[in-house]
């Protein structure tokens, strides 16, 4: 997730522009429903720790397995973060995420507003057995679309 979803923003800064923003927000909300289709049925579709969290705050994950997956989503963001910088070239503290356009206490609550809505998404249609779950990845995907084209421009 993190190498085409950071890959998008390092694609568009070195074209000045050619993927554009709600591109980035595209290739987000893609990477995210394709993994789901993908390994979600190894995984249970845990590729972020909010949702690791989340399904044990749910009882549909056991607690003591919520550090080993976390600290492997963690360890593959990680990777997938080197790996762009090896592969584009980036310098020590050069970012190809987002930046807080207002204060932290601002960042702070708009982060839990836009991970509440995406842990509400996924629990309804993770843990809900009315729930179709066969549009999990498209229901989930899009969230990632909303949420980042919510939150994530940053005007310059």
């Amino acid at each position: 997730m993190i190498l085409a979803g950071c890959g998008a923003v390092v694609v568009n800064q070195s074209t000045g522009g050619a993927v554009t923003f709600p591109g980035i927000c595209v290739v987000w909300g893609l990477v995210v429903m394709v993994m789901v289709y993908s390994v979600g049925h190894v995984s249970g579709a845990h590729f972020n720790p909010a949702v690791t969290i989340a399904f044990a705050t749910c009882r549909r994950f056991p607690w003591k397995q919520v550090p080993s997956y976390v600290l492997a989503q963690v360890l593959g963001s990680t990777l997938a973060s080197l790996t762009l910088r090896l592969t584009f070239g980036g310098a020590h503290g050069h970012s190809f995420g987002t930046m807080p356009s207002g204060s932290s206490t601002q960042a702070v609550a708009l982060e839990f507003i836009i991970s509440f809505y995406l842990m509400f998404v996924v629990s309804g249609v993770g843990t809900d057995d009315r729930a179709v779950g066969e549009l999990a990845g498209l229901a989930v995907g899009a969230t990632v679309v909303l949420n980042v084209l919510f939150a994530g421009y940053k005007p310059i």
